[in-house]
């Protein structure tokens, strides 16, 4: 009797229908800055200045209540927007607009916050 030959897969997966696939950094970036310009406003080394000047400011200390974390490694702080710009420039670019959080606190905390005030 013969050996069996293996049969090559025939179901394959398909692209998504939807948005961009899993995995495409790059066309999900297109698509955000499409939708939002003022992102790249992060960019400018107008935003590194005063990001490290609200940092200093804020002595490199969370600012959220009841955390205080002191962070000496800037890449574990986010500069944050006390109230969201939505693309308003003035708000944007206003110091007094902006906080020192450690990330942990920005990325649950103040994202919980900003989902709820919607």
């Amino acid at each position: 009797m013969g050996r069996l030959q293996k049969l090559a897969p025939r179901i394959t997966s398909s692209a998504p229908r939807i948005g961009s696939s899993v995995g495409d950094s790059r066309s999900h970036d297109r698509e955000r800055e499409a939708r939002a310009p003022w992102r790249k406003w992060y960019r400018t080394a107008r935003w590194g200045r005063l990001r490290l000047k609200v940092f200093e400011r804020d002595l490199f200390q969370c600012q959220m209540d009841g955390c205080g974390r002191i962070e000496g490694n800037l890449s574990k702080l986010v500069c944050d927007h006390v109230r969201p710009h939505r693309g308003d420039q003035r708000l944007f670019w206003d110091d007094r607009n902006l906080q020192t959080l450690c990330k942990p606190c920005h990325d649950s905390l103040k994202q919980r916050q900003e989902r709820r005030e919607g």
